[in-house]
């Protein structure tokens, strides 16, 4: 009975679905009507995230990634497949009364974004909604709400922009990921942590063959793969208009063969690994100009921060634990 029930209520959502795009389509309109958050990649992003709410200034230097980029690559994606549905979508989250909704709206006008779909929820948290939504990754200045959502299991980080601008491509969308507790679990971090370099690199040859477990990020990358193959099923490979990047401070000799084998028993393909052995990161991340960079460790996001980079923080695993190598002191006792 519940196979039945499920199939008619999967019925009526398509039916539904072909009603309101034979209403859309009837209408005169420039503006693309939005995919089906089904087969969408969503990027649910926070008010906050998106403008400066607080002096009502231009929209944060992060535009590269909600206009320009993700806009390019679902142009792309139309010309090539008039009638796919899978497209990125940007959902606004708020949990600001309807009341600004109408300041949200002329913002979005003005600077001709293509959000359709919000979430205001007068003052509640938005979380709850993001699993409704098919949410693939949340963006928010809140670091209470995005580790809310990974508890929920939703691929989410905390926005930083940089003082310096820097010009990113508005043809091409680059992604650059860290490692450990991003793509994948911490479970390997755990070992550098308590045991030391040494045994870290003696477990991970151990246990080479052995995939790592996924972090909270691997369904985003995997996101981007599906976008990324229907370019390539197109012979658009060297043309892509979406390039990713492993950034990790992992050795490529010592502990790197883990983590790519890792990625191809998944499925999935980075375009570009760099094996840093303990080097800063912020210095080739300028080179590859990511629109976000994620990774778990402050330091890093704030080195990358200093040559341009638009970092966002994954507060996940036991790196949360500490500040440059440092244990930080959960209790620490008055003096």
């Amino acid at each position: 009975m519940s196979d039945m029930k499920e199939a008619e209520s999967a019925g009526e959502e398509e039916k539904d679905w072909a009603e309101a795009k034979a209403f859309f389509d009837s209408l005169k309109s420039k503006k693309p009507r939005p995919p089906k958050p089904r087969y969408a990649v969503t990027i649910a992003v926070s008010s906050r995230t998106l403008f400066d709410m607080t002096s009502e200034r231009k929209i944060f230097k992060q535009q590269g990634l909600e206009k320009y980029a993700v806009m390019s690559v679902n142009a792309r994606l139309r010309a090539l497949y008039p009638d796919s549905e899978e497209l990125f979508d940007i959902v606004l989250m708020t949990n600001n009364h309807a009341q600004v909704g109408v300041r949200l709206i002329n913002s979005i006008n003005h600077y001709d974004l293509t959000i359709e779909r919000f979430c205001m929820t007068g003052g509640k948290s938005p979380i709850g909604y993001l699993k409704a939504y098919m949410t693939n990754l949340y963006l928010s200045k809140d670091s209470k709400k995005v580790q809310e959502a990974i508890g929920e299991g939703i691929a989410a980080a905390i926005m930083f922009t940089p003082d310096m601008e820097v010009e990113l491509s508005d043809t091409q969308l680059r992604v650059a990921f860290d490692g450990d507790a991003v793509l994948f679990s911490d479970e390997s971090e755990i070992i550098v942590k308590q045991h030391g370099l040494d045994t870290f690199f003696e477990h991970e040859k151990r246990f080479e063959n052995k995939p790592l477990a996924q972090g909270p990020l691997k369904c985003f990358l995997e996101a981007l793969g599906k976008l990324q193959r229907k370019f390539y099923a197109k012979n658009e490979r060297l043309n892509c208009p979406i390039r990713t990047y492993l950034v990790t401070a992992r050795s490529a000799a010592s502990s790197g063969a883990r983590v790519l084998k890792t990625l191809r028993s998944w499925g999935l393909e980075i375009d570009e690994a760099l094996f840093l052995a303990g080097a800063p990161k912020g210095p080739l991340l300028q080179k590859i100009r990511p629109h976000i960079f994620f990774d778990d460790q402050m330091f890093h996001i704030e080195g990358a921060m200093e040559l341009g980079t638009i970092s966002a923080h994954v507060p996940y695993g036991i790196g949360q634990k500490y500040n440059r190598g440092k244990l930080i002191e959960e209790n620490p006792q008055k003096q």
